[in-house]
């Protein structure tokens, strides 16, 4: 398990729960190494203000990570982590590597839409 303060994916049937069950969801699978623990940091900094997208993480080296290893949207990706973001249970995004918080918050405003301030 990685140790993050994000939800955690373990089971290919939890992962396939989960994008089917809320309809804005942001996983990044990875390790805990350089290249992946700024976007988990990224990601828990964001769940506040991303109330309408859920956030989860997935251990890469898992088995059951195939899920995510295997899709087509991954096709070709050389570095870890593999970020995939879902819409109503559909891949709709895709990215590896290191990303910064305007990238990743790029992606959710384009994805998702802008957060509501209250």
């Amino acid at each position: 398990m990685l140790y993050t303060n994000l939800n955690h994916i373990e089971t290919a049937d939890q992962h396939a729960t989960i994008i089917n069950e809320n309809e804005n969801v942001m996983v990044c699978c990875g390790r805990m190494g350089p290249m992946c623990i700024p976007v988990y940091g990224i990601m828990e900094e964001l769940e506040e203000e991303y109330g309408h997208v859920k956030f989860f993480d997935m251990e890469f080296d898992n088995p059951e990570a195939h899920v995510i290893r295997n899709l087509p949207e991954v096709r070709g990706f050389m570095g870890i982590p593999f970020t995939i973001y879902y819409k109503n249970g559909k891949v709709v995004k895709a990215t590896s590597s290191i990303q910064s918080r305007d990238q990743v918050t790029s992606i959710l405003n384009e994805q998702f839409g802008v957060p509501v301030k209250a």
